[in-house]
């Protein structure tokens, strides 16, 4: 008797942080049943020579692999214009849309020698739920942030009514609470939000950020059921609190991760890394505060100035990852030519036997290392995962995104990490070099609790992906749940 094959299809924002993580569910999804084979499909951004390089090796390494994950890139389009967006994540909202139809095409071409059991959007992909409606095929999103900013979004529209009727707008262009008071309630938080922690698009009101956050958050019911990159036992409350009549199945499938990182595919990989390694290999266990930012944070002058200051201060051994602010508004940190003169006059020579400054570093390669005590984070959720898998305790330094919410659910609400802020944001005042120091103390010689937390959390987030496991049950059902919708229609016909 044949055995029924099944084709899923995923279309991803085109940032590292969206991307890496749909390629590496693709992955899992496709060996944990042998049924499944899917089909990655590409949009390219010519500005973002990172992604560029991590696309380019994906389809280098499924000709050389047996995987059952494939990769089509999609024709390239014309931009939007200047004046048609206001904000990134309104340019990346239009780009994307403007690919809809190279994705049914694509989708189509797959459909005529194939069974495509579903198309997989993420959370700025929603626009291709049009083309899964068209072409009759079920459509999932595939949410790479935690449930608790699920939740979020989700009730955003409802949130939006008293953001209109209690918040001002201030000369920064951010909307401010009119009594300072003032907290939101959100069901997948246990901890009411203090408006200085939501995402910066949602804050300004006056860009078309806020309405793209809107549009998206409309869309996600309109799908089949929400897979997300966490796990039962990280976020029990935030998982519980979906369970709700009226919205889409959630399946907890976390944590999903790329073990290998960068150091396969990243133009500075090996010479780099191998460097990096053994400066770590010289340390003593648990000694080093790491300092990264994510693919898309960078710090400038001033604040990269009260940072040296701070680790230069506290005496921590350290390894400061210090990215370029990027030089037009759709590329991506570089790396610096001359690091030495954004730097304390001297600094790296003070501190030349106690810590290391690099530039793009291999960041989970680098948090597996028994040598890092402490992980100086912006929080995107990728980072906190990895973090949580190797056992690594975090201070909070947030950046862009959801990374606000992220790190005041990690500290207010898991009890996961230190707080150095949890509201920095572009325009923030300095995180001055004391505010670091104490922050640094807490991280690498205080808070026991936090770090028997995080060692617990360690062993949870293997367990669950053993059989039996959570997040092994709801892969499980999310495959029964595709297939079985994939029967069903068979029978129908």
């Amino acid at each position: 008797m044949a055995i029924d094959k099944y084709e899923v299809v995923f279309i991803s924002t085109p940032l590292i942080g969206n991307l890496v993580p749909t390629v590496e569910f693709a992955h899992h999804l496709t060996r944990h049943d042998p049924r499944f084979s899917a089909t990655i499909l590409i949009i390219t951004v010519h500005e973002r020579i990172i992604v560029n390089l991590y696309t380019q090796s994906l389809a280098t390494a499924a000709s050389h692999s047996q995987s059952h994950v494939n990769f089509i890139h999609l024709p390239t389009v014309q931009p939007p214009t200047r004046y048609q967006y206001q904000s990134s994540l309104g340019y990346t909202s239009l780009f994307i849309d403007k690919h809809k139809p190279h994705v049914k095409h694509a989708i189509s071409t797959l459909a005529s020698t194939t069974s495509v059991a579903a198309l997989f959007v993420d959370m700025f992909t929603t626009s291709m739920i049009d083309v899964a409606q068209d072409l009759g095929i079920p459509c999932y999103l595939f949410f790479a942030s935690p449930a608790s900013f699920l939740g979020f979004m989700l009730h955003l529209p409802a949130l939006a009514t008293q953001l209109a009727a209690d918040f001002v707008d201030s000369h920064s262009g951010l909307i401010a609470p009119k009594d300072s008071a003032i907290e939101l309630i959100v069901p997948t938080f246990s901890k009411p939000l203090p408006p200085s922690v939501l995402p910066s698009s949602v804050l300004k009101r006056n860009k078309d950020g806020y309405f793209w956050y809107l549009e998206h958050a409309r869309r996600y019911t309109e799908t089949m059921g929400i897979v997300v990159n966490t796990f039962l036992e990280l976020e029990p409350h935030a998982i519980a609190s979906l369970s709700i009549s009226g919205l889409p199945p959630v399946y907890p499938v976390g944590p999903i991760l790329d073990h290998a990182g960068a150091s396969q595919w990243h133009t500075d990989g090996a010479q780099l890394h191998d460097s990096i390694m053994e400066w770590l290999d010289q340390q003593p266990p648990s000694s080093v505060v790491f300092l990264c930012f994510g693919s898309m944070g960078s710090l400038k002058g001033p604040q990269l100035r009260e940072i040296a200051i701070g680790l230069e201060r506290s005496g921590y051994r350290f390894l400061w990852s210090i990215r370029e602010p990027p030089k037009g508004k759709l590329d991506l940190p570089g790396e610096y030519t001359n690091v030495e003169a954004v730097l304390p006059a001297g600094f790296l020579d003070r501190t030349a036997g106690l810590g290391l400054v690099c530039g793009w570093v291999h960041q989970v390669r680098v948090l597996s290392h028994q040598a890092i005590g402490g992980f100086v984070s912006h929080c995107g959720w990728n980072s906190i995962l990895e973090s949580v898998w190797h056992g690594v305790p975090i201070a909070t330094w947030p950046v862009y995104a959801e990374q606000q919410m992220n790190a005041f659910e990690l500290v207010k609400e898991l009890g996961l990490g230190v707080e150095i802020r949890l509201d920095y944001r572009e325009g923030s005042d300095l995180v001055v070099a004391e505010e670091l120091e104490r922050g640094l103390r807490r991280l690498m010689d205080g808070e026991d609790e936090v770090k028997a937390k995080v060692r617990e959390m360690k062993s949870k987030s293997r367990m669950v992906l053993m059989e039996n496991g959570s997040s092994c049950k709801s892969l499980a059902s999310l495959i029964q749940e595709i297939s079985g919708r994939i029967q069903g229609l068979k029978k129908d016909c």
